[in-house]
């Protein structure tokens, strides 16, 4: 039985009172060429192995970031997180604890993000911290009108080199709040002008370092400026791990600092959920967003901890309230707070240094190519890059070499018309072989020679060779329940080749993964080939289903006995 609030009467009712004609009206902030007029072409109803095969090939469908040489960046980084973060936080205490409303049955939980708060301060060399925020971005906006409040002040002045998502999410936030922003344009090949706009009328100026283009910014002249003029400095940051080696922006007269914890004890995650790191100074706690956990003593003066601010609308009233936003990200604090604690100061430190070796030495490779040029005087570990024509081609032709050589800036900010700008990242995970890759496939890109064609790619032979060692390991593990998921992906993984007209290279690669495929999708066994006649196998035809192409292989291996 469906379940029904509300006739077409109280709809009207409902619309007339808020001034809208219909439903539709209300999402006249979405563009209409970005809505969606129609459902998702699916089919409305499948078996669950049939549900189960069809998201395998869609995953397999990827590259992940493993896989392949890695070089991508721009705000998430892919780094090391230790096997003992993840089996930590998903014990049930943590994995299914709710906000910590109650400290006699909350202990653990409040004692895990007052050491948080603890991290962080440090990390930034502030005074306070804050429980965590939902992201960077959402940080970073949350920042600007906390100083808005601060000041009394309503316009921000926005660094060009500040990360395209992060500017885009303060404008948001501050067109609905009708306050003033000063976005200043890119500059990635010089230094930014950032005193000449602070005036008298300006809140904040928000910056970030190291900046969007990887460059490392002097905060401290900014500071200076800020402060003259009744102002306070917003330091930003996306690479954490960059705070193990470069002075931190509490100690270069940042009044705020907010940045992204992703790097510290959380995977790349699609994008998310990721861990928004908040700090300020301690006259300013009172206007911090979010919850601060505090630490007391009980009744019998045993150590122990509580909320001990939460400046939110559920716990006061609505115009005292500084944020709307009513969590934070507890988990990934977490483990945020598990990895910082394994790495140590000096674990940290030699971490940052590993990064900043690794760009360093990838950076050298690549400028030594012809029409290449690195345009940093300075960076952590992350660079940017100058080619010839679009950058957003060269990436899509690295990709085609198994090489994911970076972020286009473009794709970042279309209309900047900086479409010859890689953003560049090495990480830890980066080895020397990676490096050399990426090295040669970009003079290869360069120098105009053919994207490889009907052959295995570098990646997906590295993807495949993992597919069939589990079906070599598991031959009959596809039903079994703790292995199904992998035997699963990857043989979701050889159904993409084959619909990519793979089948002859992957015949000629593995032909022992042809019997569990065959088992697992058509319930019986393919015929063992003669490895002296496989070729005949390579010229199967690309038209017709997988099973029609499955019985042709039958009829060729039942020629070749």
């Amino acid at each position: 039985m469906r379940y029904l609030p509300l006739t077409p009467e109280d709809r009207a009712e409902m619309l007339a009172r808020i001034g809208v004609a219909s439903v539709d009206d209300l999402f006249a902030d979405i563009p209409a060429d970005r809505r969606e007029t129609e459902l998702p072409r699916l089919d409305r109803a499948k078996g669950e192995l049939e549900v189960e095969r069809v998201l395998a090939r869609l995953a397999a469908a990827n590259v992940p970031a493993g896989s392949v040489p890695f070089f991508v960046g721009a705000g998430a980084y892919r780094h090391h997180v230790p096997a003992t973060v993840d089996h930590l936080i998903q014990r049930s205490e943590f994995l299914t604890s709710y906000t910590p409303y109650q400290p006699e049955i909350a202990q653990g939980t409040l004692q895990y993000l007052f050491e948080f708060q603890t991290q962080v301060a440090e990390l930034t060399a502030m005074e306070v911290a804050n429980a965590s925020m939902y992201d960077g971005s959402t940080a970073a906006a949350e920042a600007v009108l906390m100083a808005h409040r601060i000041t009394k002040r309503r316009k921000a002045v926005l660094a060009g080199n500040l990360h395209p998502h992060y500017r885009a999410t303060i404008e948001t936030l501050s067109r609905y709040a009708a306050d003033a922003v000063v976005a200043l344009p890119p500059a990635p090949f010089g230094e930014e002008d950032l005193i000449t706009p602070i005036d008298d009328t300006v809140s904040c100026v928000v910056v970030q370092s190291p900046d969007v283009f990887g460059n490392l910014v002097d905060l401290k002249p900014i500071a200076e400026a800020a402060h003259k003029a009744g102002a306070l400095l917003v330091a930003v940051f996306t690479e954490a791990v960059a705070l193990g080696l470069i002075e931190p922006p509490g100690a270069q007269g940042a009044d705020i600092v907010v940045g992204e914890g992703q790097s510290i004890g959380n995977a790349l995650n699609f994008g998310g959920p990721y861990v928004g790191l908040f700090a300020a100074r301690q006259k300013f706690v009172r206007q911090m967003p979010g919850r601060l956990a505090g630490e007391t003593v009980d009744a019998e003066g045993r150590r122990g901890f509580v909320l001990t601010l939460s400046t939110r609308e559920q716990h006061i009233r609505r115009e005292k309230a500084t944020s709307n936003i009513c969590t934070n990200s507890g988990l990934c604090a977490l483990a945020f707070t598990i990895h910082m604690s394994l790495l140590g100061k000096t674990g940290l430190t030699r971490l940052a240094r590993a990064n900043h070796a690794a760009a360093c030495d990838l950076a050298d490779r690549l400028a030594a190519v012809k029409g290449v040029s690195v345009i940093n005087d300075t960076f952590f570990n992350e660079f940017t890059l100058r080619v010839p024509g679009s950058a957003a081609e060269v990436v899509e032709k690295l990709a085609a070499r198994g090489i994911l050589g970076g972020v286009p800036y473009s794709r970042l900010a279309p209309q900047s018309g900086l479409d010859d700008l890689i953003l560049v990242a090495a990480t830890e995970t980066t080895t020397e072989d990676d490096r050399a890759a990426y090295a040669a496939a970009l003079k290869e890109v360069l120098a105009g020679a053919p994207t490889p064609g009907r052959d295995l790619s570098t990646s997906l032979q590295h993807a495949l060779d993992r597919a069939a060692r589990w079906m070599a390991t598991y031959p009959h593990s596809i039903e079994d329940e703790g292995n199904s998921l992998g035997a699963r992906v990857s043989a979701g993984l050889i159904e993409v080749l084959i619909d990519e007209g793979f089948l002859g290279a992957l015949i000629q690669h593995h032909p022992e993964v042809i019997n569990t495929y065959s088992r697992y999708f058509f319930n019986t066994d393919a015929p063992d080939l003669d490895p002296d006649r496989i070729e005949r196998t390579v010229k199967l035809s690309d038209e017709g289903t997988n099973e029609d192409r499955f019985q042709d292989l039958y009829r060729i291996a039942e020629e070749i006995r």
